[in-house]
């Protein structure tokens, strides 16, 4: 391995820095994307064009042009001859397909010779999944490759469009927020509630835990008899959480034939910035009734982390080494194992091999 390879991976290892590559990443909402409209998104510290063409076509480009770095997310779309779409920088007119390739440049003559095909900007694979958009990232940064697998299909999309959702941007790295948002062991005195439980409402806890597709689960089980949220439910309710690479974690929860999903993405927009999108859906008749409350609360949960991060910052700033404990931050150390071992396999060109083996994880919360 060369010397600057070394560097990188070194840099992809430590907790706090780099990202991981090859793998989707959610990037919005399908309803954000509306027909013959562009928009500018930052994803893992570049920006990136997210658009949907009057025909529909999704378009994934580094939003840059190459002439002089106008963002291509200012033009509009343009109708070519040939009936294909093309994005249309807003400065000289430079045309784009949706696989990155120039179609035009107007200010050329026909004596001029110049092969524009020759010209091009990063192309994202863009996929559209259940109403959500995911962007594929490439660690070839001229977006050369394709991913190997469509984006994952979450169990649960029920009862038709999202009941709930709510977005935030944290000061954080994505590491921070993934282990913060996985850790079973801040909720009494973080998510302080008469509705959900209090700092002297602790219990012993003892939950099951399986690998799963690039990530783990906390087997299905019987909610904590000291949440009180599941109440509204009503009934006999089972619940499962599910973590999968690089940032998604969601909680399916059925009673008899009624199910709740609640989806958490976390986007890294840059190294110091990560969104968190909450989307839930549900066939339950209380998201009809007690939708209000519902949101209320899960914007309460979010915002309380917010505010946690923001006070984490003060001493993060200082790179303090971190002290891990078993069993409440397990979690938090499969997570880093699953981003060495996914790094490795990308740069090894071999199958991902899941370093998370089955266990039994207790705690106290």
């Amino acid at each position: 391995m060369a010397e600057g390879d070394t560097r990188t991976a070194r840099t992809e290892a430590k907790f706090g820095q780099g990202f991981l590559t090859d793998i989707w990443y959610f990037a919005a909402l399908a309803s954000d994307l509306k027909p013959g409209k562009l928009a500018r998104h930052e994803l893992l510290g570049e920006p990136v064009l997210l658009g949907r063409s009057n025909k529909g076509e999704l378009f994934a480009l580094r939003d840059i042009c190459p002439h002089r770095a106008a963002p291509l997310s200012a033009g509009r779309f343009h109708q070519e001859a040939s009936g294909s779409t093309t994005v249309e920088c807003p400065y000289h007119g430079w045309r784009f397909r949706a696989d990155g390739g120039c179609a035009a440049i107007p200010s050329l003559v026909a004596e001029q010779a110049m092969d524009v095909s020759r010209i091009r900007v990063r192309r994202y694979p863009i996929a559209e999944s259940q109403g959500l958009v995911f962007v594929w990232v490439g660690s070839d940064p001229r977006g050369l490759g394709e991913p190997t697998e469509p984006p994952l299909l979450f169990e649960g999309v029920v009862g038709g469009a999202p009941k709930l959702v709510d977005r935030m941007d944290f000061d954080a790295h994505i590491d921070h927020a993934v282990v913060g948002l996985m850790d079973p062991a801040h909720g009494p005195y973080v998510h302080q509630q008469w509705w959900w439980r209090s700092k002297h409402s602790q219990h012993e806890k003892a939950k099951r835990f399986e690998p799963r597709e690039q990530g783990f689960a906390m087997v299905r089980h019987e909610p904590s008899k000291n949440s009180r949220a599941y109440a509204i439910l009503g009934g006999e309710p089972f619940t499962e959480i599910t973590f999968r690479i690089p940032g998604m974690r969601w909680e399916h929860v059925t009673v008899g034939k009624r199910q709740v999903l609640s989806l958490t993405c976390l986007t890294p927009v840059t190294e110091t910035r990560t969104r968190i999108t909450q989307i839930v859906w549900s066939d339950h008749p209380a998201f009809f009734f007690l939708k209000p409350f519902i949101a209320a609360g899960a914007r309460a949960f979010l915002r309380q982390d917010g505010e946690m991060v923001n006070l984490q910052n003060q001493g993060l700033k200082y790179d303090p080494s971190l002290l891990w404990i078993d069993d409440a931050d397990r979690q938090a150390k499969w997570y880093q194992q699953l981003k060495r071992e996914w790094t490795a396999s990308r740069r090894e060109g071999r199958p991902f091999a899941n370093p998370v083996e089955a266990a039994t994880l207790k705690w106290r919360s």
